[in-house]
């Protein structure tokens, strides 16, 4: 049976992120010589048959989302199923409030984008922007990323306005989700679940480095999971 991608998001095809995810899937495809459906669908369009017909799914950048509470089922559902995730940019952040309201138990975490004055925002507003911005990424010593990398450290390319807030950091690391790569200043750029195949959010955007020579490691790795 042919592997299919779910790619959850409001695909827009000026939106650069967009560009470079459907171009570093085609990328990794080509390097592992398999081929992988990858299919955009509005969140919107979550429905409860999504994972009969998808074997992955990949929350891409450019929230606010249309449907919040349907890409939070959907992530959800993949880390309890162990249905290969991936999260960057957006993608990363719903991991985060996904998590902290479903694991942590706090019922009403929120997202900043939707909500700037909820009671608990686990993801705000930066305080300096990483739009456009290229920046040194340290990875934690035997987590799954560093594996990929085959490295402790790598640089990416972000186009995000909003992180975890740094209120919230302790929360988070008192769950099984591990923190497992940061930036110079030790802020939050990568989480990971450990008792899953692939369950991983980036805020940076790795598809940005793919090109047709050298495939994103992560995408690749991504990709890999799905065809299992």
């Amino acid at each position: 049976m042919r592997k299919s991608v779910a790619l959850l998001g409001e695909y827009t095809p000026t939106f650069p992120p967009h560009v470079s995810t459907n171009a570093a899937i085609e990328h990794s495809q080509n390097f592992l010589g398999m081929e992988i459906t990858a299919e955009w669908i509005s969140t919107e369009g979550i429905d409860h048959n999504l994972f009969d017909r998808y074997s992955g799914i990949w929350v891409a950048p450019g929230s606010p989302y249309k449907s919040m509470e349907k890409t939070l089922w959907a992530i959800r559902y993949a880390r309890e199923n162990k249905v290969p995730c991936f999260g960057t940019c957006g993608g990363f952040q719903h991991i985060v409030i996904e998590y902290a309201r479903n694991v942590l138990g706090v019922r009403d975490a929120q997202h900043a984008e939707y909500d700037p004055y909820a009671s608990s925002l686990f993801i705000s507003r930066l305080t300096c922007s990483l739009a456009g911005r290229r920046m040194q990424l340290d990875l934690a010593p035997g987590s799954q990323v560093a594996e990929i990398y085959g490295s402790l450290s790598a640089k990416e390319q972000y186009y995000c306005n909003f992180g975890v807030n740094p209120d919230y950091i302790h929360l988070l690391k008192q769950g099984p989700l591990n923190i497992s790569g940061s930036d110079a200043e030790g802020e939050v750029r990568v989480i990971e679940h450990p008792d899953h195949p692939f369950f991983i959010g980036t805020l940076f955007v790795p598809q940005a480095r793919s090109t047709p020579e050298q495939p994103h490691p992560l995408v690749t790795a991504f990709l890999s999971s799905v065809a299992l």
